[in-house]
């Protein structure tokens, strides 16, 4: 059973960089695609950035495109959100989740969830 662990949230002023990071247990990331999703207070859970088992594509919501960059290293089973230049509007508990073989990569299309971490965005 895969299992799915974010770290990397916290507090950071507007402007500023966070890498939250996604580690897997259980099996290995190589057939995986990967989403990161976030939720806000009060709004529904949206996806932000996905990549594909072999890191041969991505996406990202044109609310991110060009300050967020997703990556991974199947080596260390482990897939990176890299997000720069926050805004007050990125916070959110970022979830990663996990779907076997194939491309999709929608909150209701994935497989396995991790419990998320807390970004938040503030002065």
């Amino acid at each position: 059973q895969l299992q799915l662990v974010e770290s990397g949230g916290g507090l950071v002023q507007p402007g500023g960089s966070l890498r939250l990071s996604c580690a897997a247990s259980g099996a290995t990331l190589d057939y995986y695609t990967i989403g990161w999703f976030r939720q806000a207070p009060g709004k529904e859970r949206e996806g932000v950035s996905c990549i594909s088992g072999s890191g041969s594509w991505t996406t990202y919501d044109q609310a991110v495109k060009g300050r967020f960059t997703i990556s991974r290293d199947n080596g260390k089973n482990t897939v990176y959100l890299q997000m720069n230049s926050l805004k007050p509007e990125d916070t959110a508990v970022y979830y990663c989740a996990a779907r076997m073989w194939d491309s999709i990569c929608t909150v209701g299309g994935m497989d396995y969830w991790g419990k998320g971490t807390l970004v938040t965005v503030s002065s």
